[in-house]
């Protein structure tokens, strides 16, 4: 089976409905390609690893979380970027990137997707009067200890979290946001929420959980974002009936 390259942009589109968000770069279909569509590498980052690997697998299509065209970065394409989207280019590859789309899916998103890893009872978005809000509110069936926790996630997402603790409370209400979601943490404390999940750390987050009594897991960027774009194209593959192929390209970080 194929799907055209516009056909498959007009459903993901549909899907994901990036105009509902303010984003940091642009959504959708980055790199043209080839018309039809048959294999499809997904994955968090459209590096030249992730490139090379779908030239080798002879992909038509990556789909991605991370893409390129950030928002204040150089615009010209030199350099890395050049390498990247010339070995796209010439094999005829397409690149769809979608960001913060991907990240509140309710079903698809990399926060639902931790959530149901996690086994994370969602309750609604972190900002309540916000329909696409990126951070997350939930709960735990059962109060866990920090270590308890802390060993969850280790196990599900295969990576030694970072642990702040801000206390010596049980979890039982949980906030998170995928990525480099940290700075939701001071919303989550002023709410009360026991504990705060994201990708993570930086120096002052440490002395904000301490002092506002939030315990704080640092779980990895690449980490909690692996399972979005994953679960997109097992929705696609299902959906059109193409070969769709996760690629984890590992990243410590």
């Amino acid at each position: 089976m194929s799907i055209n390259n516009q056909t498959l942009l007009t459903y993901l589109n549909q899907l994901l409905k990036p105009e509902k968000v303010k984003d940091y770069c642009p959504n959708g279909l980055q790199v043209e390609g080839t018309s039809e569509i048959r294999k499809i590498i997904t994955g968090v980052t459209a590096s030249q690893a992730l490139i090379d690997r779908a030239i080798e697998l002879n992909a038509d299509a990556i789909f991605v979380h991370h893409g390129y065209f950030w928002r204040g970065e150089n615009p010209c394409i030199v350099g890395m970027k050049r390498q990247r989207i010339k070995h796209l280019i010439n094999n005829e590859i397409n690149l769809y990137a979608y960001h913060l789309p991907l990240d509140i899916h309710p079903e698809l998103g990399n926060n639902a997707q931790l959530a149901k890893r996690l086994n994370i009872d969602v309750i609604s978005g972190l900002e309540a009067q916000n329909q696409q809000s990126v951070a997350m509110l939930g709960q735990f069936e059962t109060p866990l200890t920090l270590q308890q926790l802390s060993n969850n996630i280790e196990t599900s997402l295969q990576r030694t979290p970072q642990v702040i603790s801000g206390g010596e409370h049980n979890i039982k209400s949980i906030a998170w946001c995928t990525g480099g979601g940290q700075s939701y943490i001071e919303m989550a404390a002023e709410q009360g929420v026991d504990a705060f999940i994201s990708g993570e750390i930086s120096e002052q987050t440490v002395h904000v959980a301490r002092e506002m009594g939030i315990h704080f897991i640092a779980a990895g960027h690449h980490a909690t974002e692996r399972y979005g774009a994953k679960a997109v194209g097992e929705y696609l593959a299902r959906s059109f009936d193409l070969e769709v192929i996760f690629e984890d390209i590992d990243n410590p970080v």
